[in-house]
């Protein structure tokens, strides 16, 4: 599916008076799977800006070739995000339009991001959020847990000792949890999540929007025998039930 990101940027000023202001940062979400999961207002801007910030360039590269957005592309990623951070700065100073994005999903959230808004709030550069998809929240909405509150962890330590250290922190939480996990590590950090937080109700998801998007609920026990034995491929994303006053 091809749109046209000029049409789309016409239609946008006509019906909200926006343009692009000199100087400004877009943090911009983008799909974490399917490419149709994306805000118009995200293509505009996109086609907009005079530079996009990607952290694989080459990921960015098919997205913005999927809908004919020709834009130049710089890395920012985790190894070069400290010494990137001052350059793009200096030129958002100057009157450049940067947008921000990762591989897929939001910038900042555990992906590269932080520095760059912090810095750019710092030297009173305007920051612009533009909201879309997200696998934390993705993952949130189809677990079937409650959903009043919750807290978003990001990646356990790879390290059993502090991993375990960290679940023993949490144990108490009554939130429900959200972690996000690498396939080599899933195994291991299942196993550590039963036995310091108990077989709590639990959600693995896995390859959310792609083709082989996988769902596996249960308890946390049940999840651990879905995946033994098996290699698991994509951005997994782990809830679990908070704490209950008889847990």
């Amino acid at each position: 599916m091809v749109i046209d990101a000029n049409r789309i940027c016409g239609q946008e000023k006509t019906n909200y008076g926006t343009s692009m202001a000199a100087g400004r940062l877009y943090i911009i979400a983008t799909p974490i799977g399917n490419l149709e999961d994306i805000t118009l207002r995200a293509l505009r801007v996109l086609g907009e800006v005079d530079l996009v910030a990607a952290e694989d360039t080459r990921t960015t590269g098919r997205l913005l070739s999927h809908y004919d957005i020709k834009k130049p592309l710089t890395s920012y990623f985790e190894h070069n995000e400290q010494h990137k951070t001052p350059q793009l700065l200096d030129r958002l100073e100057q009157g450049l339009t940067l947008a921000l994005v990762t591989d897929g999903g939001t910038p900042c959230i555990s992906d590269p991001g932080y520095r760059l808004v912090a810095g750019a709030i710092e030297r009173s550069i305007p920051v612009e959020a533009l909201p879309g998809a997200c696998a934390a929240v993705n993952a949130l909405c189809v677990a079937g847990l409650p959903v009043h509150r919750f807290a978003f962890e990001g990646f356990l330590p790879p390290k059993t000792n502090r991993r375990r250290k960290t679940l023993e922190g949490l144990a108490g939480d009554d939130r429900t949890l959200i972690f996000y996990e690498s396939p080599h590590r899933i195994g291991k950090s299942l196993e550590d999540m039963l036995a310091v937080l108990g077989d709590r109700r639990a959600v693995l998801a896995r390859e959310q929007t792609k083709m082989h998007e996988e769902v596996i609920r249960g308890r946390l026990a049940d999840i651990v025998r879905a995946v033994a034995g098996r290699t698991l491929k994509g951005e997994i994303t782990i809830v679990i039930e908070g704490c209950r006053a008889h847990d």
